[in-house]
């Protein structure tokens, strides 16, 4: 049930958030955010103060109500966080039913209409518009409007596109009660190697920086609102540069390097999405190695926990004043079922939780990302290593955000609004549009290979990965390339499986390379019949040996079998243009420096892109 909003004596509609029956300052939507901020920090114990500063993983129950148990990753029951630990962040993961999703947020903030204050929640998410199911990473759309991962976004290269998208996604979210996104990703896909080029705008920083701005103005507007949702970008100072790479999520990926110098690619996306009003802004996880600015050496510690980074280069030099949350879990090490996933506290893994914290908070940072040991900042605050005005200082920005989204005066969502709006029809045609718009041709005849795309309808067709529903629309299946008239086979670009630790399943790394009995495979198949090979670039691949007998080569960043198939017969024709170059070689991969965008002499080079010939 939500609560009954009051009325004061001067007719002022408002929430009753204490109960005390009269309308304190705080509670008064007249007054400045700024006065309404330090009104109710006045109020705060230390205990709730302090947790704020905490965001962590939380999971809904299917039938709409909270979690009483530990779920799958989350490791607490609901209630406890919200009422004992006074936790007000949230990362929401599975959300498969709007109707649901918006009974639950519901429930979640009734709930925390309990406590002394009445703080509502907020409740953010990763990426949840693609194809991508990463628990650390972003989740499939289910509900929502599907479209292609951001480097999708980036090969339609039209900022008004990501901006319309951007809004898009804000009304689907808002509907559920989402109000923070842990993105846009401004990092640079320089290094072919990362596994999380899907989630980028690409390897240039010019395009990085137009799209990032816009896709921060179609969730947040022209400035934090009632109706924003309020955006974090990341990762500070630029993510990517990652020796040989390897993510840092995992111990082998800790590094960060600039062989090239680029330093300045890297953080440019920065100024202008501080200028465009981001309310939040995540370091990476990653240490850099050698790195030195204005003659300075840079500790060799995470970003997260490093001063220099964030309050020397973003906070002083950058003048950013807004809320800086850590990655996920620098401060304790991640159990979940017989998997670990060691905390992220790459050069400072000699620390006690107690010292990490600690050093993270001198860093600059305000809120811990994936944790909720609300007992250690109380512990260092009792101890004197941490003072309550540093407290007063994070707890002051993050109710700010809460203020200017306007959840202290109206935090609940309508349930039936939400079960119409997730999923509108018209947003589905604009994703699926823009999956098939993006489909980049990278090749269409070479050498003794005729073009053969546009692909006509009605023939048979030998298909690999290609579901029939969308084949039946186009063509007949044959079992065979033998009798088929032309082949499609869809492929995922190359990557090495790893399983050791929690999350590493999910993440795409290792060598490009195609294996070879696959590549000798598909030059039988192409023996018998034209073929056409799709390519998922979630990360580069080395197309090379595919060249020389497929008749087309194209490349999809989340496409359906339905939209590709629209984009190969030029029902919606394709005009996706590359967002990084594709290397000829492994070798060449490895002698490039990995902060450094492209090569001398790519296979095909970025902003490549065939368009369909007239068939006529």
């Amino acid at each position: 049930m939500q609560p009954e909003r009051q009325t004061s004596p001067e007719g002022v509609a408002y929430r009753d958030l204490n109960g005390n029956g009269r309308m304190d300052p705080y509670e008064d939507p007249r007054l400045p955010v700024e006065e309404r901020v330090e009104d109710l920090l006045g109020r705060l114990s230390l205990e709730e103060k302090a947790g704020l500063m905490f965001h962590t993983v939380i999971e809904a129950g299917t039938d709409g109500t909270v979690l009483e148990h530990p779920g799958a990753i989350s490791k607490s029951p609901t209630s406890e966080v919200v009422l004992s630990k006074h936790l007000t962040h949230f990362n929401v993961h599975a959300l498969d039913d709007a109707r649901m999703a918006a009974r639950w947020h519901n429930a979640l903030q009734a709930l925390a209409e309990q406590t002394p204050h009445g703080i509502p929640v907020t409740v953010s998410t990763d990426p949840r518009h693609a194809f991508i199911e990463n628990a650390g990473v972003s989740f499939t759309a289910k509900a929502f409007s599907q479209w292609p991962e951001p480097l999708g976004l980036a090969a339609l290269r039209d900022a008004e596109a990501v901006r319309a998208f951007g809004d898009i996604a804000r009304k689907e979210y808002r509907a559920v009660g989402i109000r923070a996104a842990l993105h846009p990703t401004l990092d640079l896909a320089t290094e072919p190697r990362w596994a999380r080029q899907a989630g980028t705008f690409g390897q240039d920083p010019d395009l990085v920086t137009e799209l990032g701005v816009a896709y921060l103005k179609g969730f947040q507007g022209e400035a934090l609102g009632p109706d924003s949702v309020a955006c974090t970008s990341k990762h500070f100072p630029g993510g990517g540069p990652q020796k040989d790479g390897e993510d840092a999520h995992f111990p082998y990926g800790r590094e960060q390097v600039y062989p090239g110098d680029r330093f300045g690619d890297h953080l440019k996306p920065f100024p202008p999405i501080i200028e465009a009003g981001t309310a939040a802004i995540m370091p990476y996880y990653g240490m850099p190695v050698g790195l030195v600015l204005g003659g300075e050496p840079i500790e060799e510690v995470g970003f997260g926990y490093n001063r220099q980074i964030v309050t020397g280069l973003l906070r002083e030099q950058l003048g950013y004043d807004g809320v800086v949350v850590t990655d996920w879990e620098l401060v304790n090490d991640n159990h979940v079922g017989d998997q670990v996933l060691p905390a992220r506290a790459w050069g400072v893994e000699h620390l006690d939780p107690h010292g990490r914290m600690e050093l993270i908070l001198h860093a600059g940072a305000d809120q811990f990302g994936g944790e909720e040991c609300v007992e250690i900042l109380l512990e260092l605050v009792k101890e004197g290593r941490v003072t309550e005005e540093r407290i007063d200082e994070s707890a002051r920005r993050l109710l700010a955000v809460k203020f200017r989204l306007g959840l202290f005066d109206d935090p609940y969502v309508d349930e039936d609004l939400a079960a119409t709006t997730v999923g509108r029809e018209d947003f589905r045609e604009a994703g699926y549009a823009a999956q098939a718009r993006s489909v980049t041709v990278l090749q269409d005849g070479s050498g003794d290979l005729a073009p053969v795309l546009p692909l006509a309808r009605g023939r048979k067709v030998y298909a690999e990965n290609v579901s029939d529903e969308a084949l039946a629309a186009v063509g007949t299946r044959v079992a065979t390339p033998e009798e088929a008239d032309v082949a499609l086979v869809r492929l995922m670009a190359p990557f090495e499986p790893r399983s050791d630790l929690f999350l590493e399943s999910w993440f795409h790394q290792g060598s490009l390379d195609f294996p070879p009995g696959l590549v000798a495979r598909l030059a039988r198949v192409a023996a018998h019949c034209p073929l056409v090979v799709d390519v998922v670039l979630d990360r580069p691949a080395v197309l090379t040996p595919l060249l020389t007998f497929a008749s087309a080569v194209v490349g999809s960043y989340g496409t359906s079998d339905a939209a590709l198939l629209d984009a190969l017969t030029g029902t919606i024709p394709p005009v996706g243009r590359l967002p990084f170059d594709l290397p000829r070689s492994m070798e060449d991969v490895r002698r490039k420096g990995e902060d450094v965008p492209g090569f001398a002499d790519p296979l095909f080079p970025f902003g490549h892109g065939l368009a369909l010939r007239d068939p006529s």
